[in-house]
């Protein structure tokens, strides 16, 4: 079997080497703004290959990949360099269509997302709903053949994108918070939504507030049943924070670390040549290490879909965590050059002179976006919890 996820990495990575369009390449490894359509064409190269949504089952379009196959394929297209598989598609929505949608729901909206012909935002995170996700308040009332939706959601990734938009909402009051919520598919060009941007201090645009007023959305794109929707959710969630992990992102960023250090000339002598440099990196290299070999031995034994339980919010504290070590010891080998940071120069078209030798601003970008690592897709003082809660039982 190793030998056969050997084979399978060289033909992704050759693959990855043949076909990645090199100005987008380029953007990657310097940390430049991708567009919507770099990422579309990407995506679409991706598709003709038939891997774009490789764990997804055959029948809709997917390879039926095993989860460490698809960890594999992740990896490896990380470490060459591509760009950041936008998930909010192929790896949160689709499976949860496929698996709880209707029919003509599969029929409608898979196509398109293996095709990157539409893109997604994910309305989950509210003003007062983060990670704290039972909170949520947006509410979508039933009026005969539609449901009338008004709220807020923030911190919605790419939602100046997309098309459409899966989004939780509270169709009625339970007991508990996590009754009475269900899950839309919404049609961002409905008239009532407002996207607004929220600005980052790295210097792009990501994120977004998003808000609805009366928007109407038709009872088909209701996905599975009225009220229930927590169980998907949780199900989004467990694809979530497995794909968190990004142990192919950080071997990334460490390769980017060590150009950048042996460009970085202190007394006259490269700073790879430094006995305490040299000695962090490779307590960073043991760490990704360990982080590597518990992904894959936790999916290897994963027979079916993605593995559930306290591991995976393991893995998400401690990649989260390593992404940032890396990025803080890119700014301290950087720091000996000043490290003056202008947002423009991360525009690929900006005919401006760089204020650092080329990279180095992305390096600096990259660093302050992973500041939110710790705190997006759940944060690690909720993860904890939630370990103490259901792994030791605290």
């Amino acid at each position: 079997m190793q030998a056969r996820f050997e084979q399978f990495r060289e033909e992704v990575r050759a693959f990855c080497r043949q076909a990645l369009p090199a100005d987008i390449r380029r953007k990657v490894a310097f940390n430049l703004t991708l567009e919507r359509s770099d990422h579309a064409r990407w995506q679409k190269i991706l598709h003709g290959r038939g891997w774009m949504g490789g764990h997804w089952p055959r029948e809709w379009g997917g390879q039926g990949w095993k989860p460490l196959q698809r960890w594999l394929f992740e990896q490896t297209l990380a470490e060459e360099g591509a760009p950041w598989l936008i998930p909010m598609g192929v790896a949160y929505v689709g499976p949860v269509i496929y698996t709880f949608g209707s029919e003509d729901q599969k029929c409608r909206f898979l196509p398109s997302i293996l095709s990157a012909d539409h893109f997604w935002a994910q309305g989950y995170s509210e003003p007062n709903a983060g990670s704290d996700l039972a909170g949520l308040k947006t509410r979508a009332e039933r009026r005969g053949d539609h449901f009338v939706v008004n709220g807020q959601k923030t911190w919605t990734t790419y939602a100046h994108w997309a098309d459409w938009m899966f989004c939780l909402t509270r169709t009625e009051s339970g007991a508990r918070p996590q009754d009475g919520v269900s899950f839309l598919l919404i049609d961002m060009k409905t008239p009532g939504i407002t996207v607004r941007p929220i600005a980052t201090m790295d210097g792009k645009h990501h994120v977004n507030e998003v808000f609805f007023d009366n928007v109407r959305v038709p009872v088909e794109n209701l996905v599975g049943e009225e009220g229930k929707a927590w169980r998907y959710a949780k199900f989004l969630l467990v694809q979530e924070r497995l794909i968190a992990a990004e142990t192919g992102r950080i071997r990334h960023l460490l390769e980017g670390l060590r150009a950048a250090a042996e460009a970085v000339q202190e007394a006259g002598v490269p700073l790879t040549k430094s006995p305490a440099f040299a000695a962090r990196i490779a307590d960073l290299e043991i760490e990704l290490a360990a982080l590597e070999a518990v992904c894959a031995r936790l999916l290897a034994k994963a027979d079916g879909d993605a593995p559930g339980g306290v591991e995976v919010n393991l893995l998400k504290i401690r990649s989260s965590e390593l992404q940032q070590r890396v990025t803080e010891e890119m700014i301290r080998a950087l720091g000996r050059l000043g490290i003056p940071f202008d947002p423009a120069n991360l525009d690929a078209g900006a005919n401006l002179q760089p204020l650092l030798p080329e990279g180095a601003a992305g390096m600096a970008s990259e660093f302050m976006h992973l500041r939110a690592a710790t705190i997006y897709g759940g944060s690690n003082e909720i993860q904890r919890g939630i370990i103490a809660k259901q792994g030791l039982g605290l």
